[in-house]
C-alpha cells in the first residue's frame, strides 16, 4: 500500500514575478467538457455527445495589496497575463517530493479587493479567464489544453490533431497557420490569388 501524495507547499507566479509570501489560496482550474445528451432511431437511450471543452478559470488570493494585478486589469489579448502555480507534493511513507505545474494564460475577469478595515486582515481575490493551460507532474505533461490553437494534448496524444486536419490547418487553427487554397482565375491569364 502506498500513501497518497499530499501539497505540502506551494507558490504562484504571475508572469514570472514570484508571489512567495503573498499568495495565500489557489483554485486551480476544473476541467470539463460539455456534454450533450443526443438520442435517435434504434437507440434505447440517450448518450452524453462531446461538444468541446468548458470554459477554463482560476481563482487566487493574495494577502494585501498587489499593484501588478491591478496594471493587468483590462489587457486587450485573451491570454495576456500568464500564472505559474507550482505545487511540491510529498508521499510520507517514502518522503519523495514531486513537482506539480499549472502553467496558465488569459486575463483577469474580477479583481475583489475585499472590505478594508484599519488593523485586520486583507485579501485580494482574482478571478482570471483562461484561454491555456498546461498541467506538467515530475517533469511529466500529462494535459495541454490550447483553445485559440484547436490543441488538446493528453498524455501526449494531441485529441483534436485530426479535426485540424480535416479544416487543413496545421499546428493551430487561429495561430496564423491557415493556408487557404489559392483562387485560380483563368480570365486573368490564370493569375493566382493566395488565399482568396
Amino acid at each position: 500500500m502506498a500513501l497518497a501524495r499530499k501539497l505540502k507547499n506551494m507558490n504562484l507566479f504571475n508572469d514570472g514575478q514570484s508571489y512567495l509570501g503573498q499568495a495565500t489560496t489557489v483554485t486551480l482550474p476544473k476541467l470539463g467538457r460539455v456534454f450533450e445528451d443526443y438520442r435517435a432511431a434504434g437507440m434505447d437511450g440517450p448518450v452524453k455527445i462531446d461538444m468541446g471543452q468548458q470554459p477554463l478559470e482560476m481563482e487566487w488570493t493574495c494577502g494585501g495589496f498587489m499593484s501588478t494585478i491591478f496594471r493587468q486589469y483590462g489587457v486587450v489579448s485573451v491570454d495576456g497575463v500568464m500564472l505559474r502555480w507550482v505545487g511540491a507534493y510529498q508521499n510520507d511513507q517514502t518522503g519523495q517530493v514531486d513537482a506539480v505545474e499549472v502553467v496558465t494564460r488569459g486575463r483577469h475577469e474580477e479583481i475583489d479587493s475585499g472590505e478594508a478595515k484599519p488593523g485586520e486582515d486583507t485579501e485580494l481575490k482574482v478571478k482570471s479567464a483562461l484561454a491555456y493551460y498546461k498541467l506538467t507532474a515530475a517533469g511529466t505533461e500529462l494535459i495541454e489544453i490550447d483553445i485559440l490553437n484547436m490543441i488538446m494534448r493528453v498524455g501526449g496524444v494531441d485529441r483534436l490533431a485530426e479535426q485540424r486536419a480535416a479544416l487543413g490547418v496545421g499546428g493551430g487553427a487561429l495561430g496564423g497557420l491557415i493556408s487557404p487554397p489559392a483562387l485560380n482565375l483563368p480570365g486573368l491569364g490564370g493569375l493566382r490569388i493566395p488565399g482568396l
